[in-house]
């Protein structure tokens, strides 16, 4: 449409418009753009849509890689978080069997320590039994000499041993006889 009031402009005579190209212009630059857009439609565009499909499976790539990564974070995270719970689990286990071993010892060492003291109470009883009856042998032979001293200054005579030895050990008898009834 252009074109033809530009030849009719031209076959009257008038000057052409210098705003508007020559014909000859419009036909090689239509031209021209048509070799360079099939250049650009058959050559360029397959290179850059090479180019973008290489760069989406790239970064399709590296999100599956990191939804892995993820996958694998989370799985680490759930194992160290049951790895944790059975630590804790086997702490906890630990401490009652340490309280269950420390009372365990504590009632240990209480029996062993009521064994001794029964055992230096039981001790002790037999010295003070020994010592008893050692003093009551020393008591005994005194108090029969005291006797057999003061008798024969009471008869006046002297006595023999078999006869002192009888005559006190029946006085002893006596005695211990009186303070068992007391």
């Amino acid at each position: 449409m252009l074109i033809t009031p530009l030849f009719l402009a031209e076959e009257a005579g008038e000057q052409p418009n210098p705003l508007l190209p020559a014909p000859y212009d419009l036909i090689w630059s239509t031209v021209i753009f048509v070799v360079l857009l099939l250049i650009f439609w058959k050559v360029v565009l397959p290179r850059m849509q090479a180019l973008l499909d290489e760069r989406s499976a790239a970064i399709e790539g590296g999100i599956k890689k990191a939804e892995a990564a993820q996958a694998e974070a989370a799985a680490a995270l759930e194992s160290y978080n049951t790895q944790l719970a059975e630590a804790r689990a086997e702490a906890a286990r630990i401490k009652d069997q340490a309280r269950a071993d420390a009372a365990k010892i504590e009632a240990d060492l209480k029996a062993r320590a009521t064994d001794e003291a029964e055992r230096i109470t039981a001790q002790a009883h037999q010295r003070i039994e020994a010592e008893r009856q050692a003093a009551f042998s020393s008591l005994k032979t005194e108090v029969g000499t005291l006797a057999l001293g003061l008798s024969e200054k009471v008869v006046g005579e002297s006595m023999d041993d078999a006869r002192s030895a009888a005559i006190v050990d029946r006085f002893l008898a006596d005695l211990e006889h009186d303070t068992a009834t007391r």
